[in-house]
């Protein structure tokens, strides 16, 4: 008898133990589904290795592997193949690469020759300071992607014109596109732009030192739908493109940073864009008061606004930002401005 009750206090504590770790799974499941979306892709991955039972558990939220994340990782090249050739990213969306090491043509060819399938859904695309990456390697790439909407590729000074037809003829729907720092693109990569990505909301051109005032103004005479546009240190363009960002009705960022051709009459004109929000003019020497004042009266919107190193502009146009800006602007940088005086109130403005 006691052998028998001790047989049945054994069983019971066992199946007390069963469902007590069942209660536990399902605690951490619970937990998991709370927390795992939020934690950074790397411990993710690392959580995969603790037990199958965590795997597994994991890996049953596709969610979870929407995105593949190896920004400044080493042999990260090897290390995309591999992760592709995972089914938890079959479905991946977006990829980023962002000064990854290691990441060349090779790997790119790879990933159309083996593993398309992976990258029919992928929408965001970062290659930025992936110098290794030519006009090959973007022709590999954006062959499988047709569904992308976002690419960058900033600091890339391999990719020519030529991978730029290769993105516009095989990535339809890009909203999205970052050359910052190409510098070997030139007019013809906006034409092929201009002529492809009409539904075009931000473009980021800084330091694409081959541009000229034709490029700029096949952007803004098709691409109507920007709504932010970085021209940070490219002192080129003149007023001849810049009057025609009047153009740009749905603007709302406009980095300027450098324009030194820019005058009051191209300025006029950029304070037609009714929504612009952020407008830097840093080191826009030719600005007067004539065209801030303008901007002030057009951009009643504005939050942001920089004339450092601007030394033609006075209190006259601080007066006019006051009266017309000051419910909106938040931050307006004047350092350098040395013919603002240093106390002089301005209501709203700091």
């Amino acid at each position: 008898m006691e052998e028998i009750e001790k047989g049945k206090e054994e069983k019971e504590e066992e199946e007390e133990e069963e469902e007590e770790q069942v209660w536990n799974r399902e605690r951490l499941d619970t937990v998991l589904k709370i927390v795992s979306p939020r934690l950074p892709q790397r411990d993710l991955i690392s959580l995969l290795l603790l037990t199958p039972w965590l795997r597994r558990s994991l890996v049953s939220y596709p969610s979870l592997w929407l995105v593949l994340d190896l920004r400044e990782m080493n042999n990260a090249g090897d290390r995309l193949v591999s992760a592709l050739s995972l089914p938890i990213y079959k479905h991946v969306k977006r990829i980023n690469l962002e000064f990854a090491q290691d990441v060349e043509d090779k790997h790119l060819d790879i990933l159309k020759s083996k593993y398309s399938d992976c990258l029919q859904n992928l929408e965001s695309l970062n290659l930025n300071g992936c110098q290794k990456i030519s006009d090959k390697g973007i022709g590999a790439i954006t062959a499988v992607c047709p569904n992308l909407k976002l690419f960058s590729m900033y600091w890339n000074v391999r990719v020519t014109d030529t991978g730029i037809k290769h993105l516009v003829k095989n990535c339809k729907n890009i909203v999205d596109l970052n050359l910052s720092g190409c510098k070997n693109i030139t007019d013809k990569s906006l034409q092929l732009v201009a002529g492809n990505y009409q539904y075009l909301e931000h473009l980021n051109l800084t330091r694409c030192i081959k541009l000229t005032d034709g490029g700029l103004c096949q952007i803004l005479l098709n691409c109507s739908s920007l709504q932010s546009l970085n021209l940070y240190a490219l002192s080129s363009f003149t007023d001849e493109a810049y009057k025609k960002m009047s153009l740009l009705a749905q603007l709302r960022s406009l980095d300027l940073c450098g324009a030194q051709n820019l005058t009051d009459q191209g300025v006029c004109c950029i304070a037609k864009c009714k929504n612009l929000v952020s407008l830097n003019l840093t080191w826009c020497v030719h600005v007067t008061d004539e065209g801030v004042i303008a901007i002030s009266q057009g951009c009643t919107s504005l939050e942001y606004l920089s004339l450092f190193g601007i030394i033609g502009v006075t209190d006259r146009c601080l007066e006019a930002l006051s009266k017309f800006c000051s419910s909106t602007i938040t931050t307006l940088d004047v350092n350098g401005c040395i013919g603002i005086k240093a106390h002089n109130p301005v209501v709203g403005i700091h």
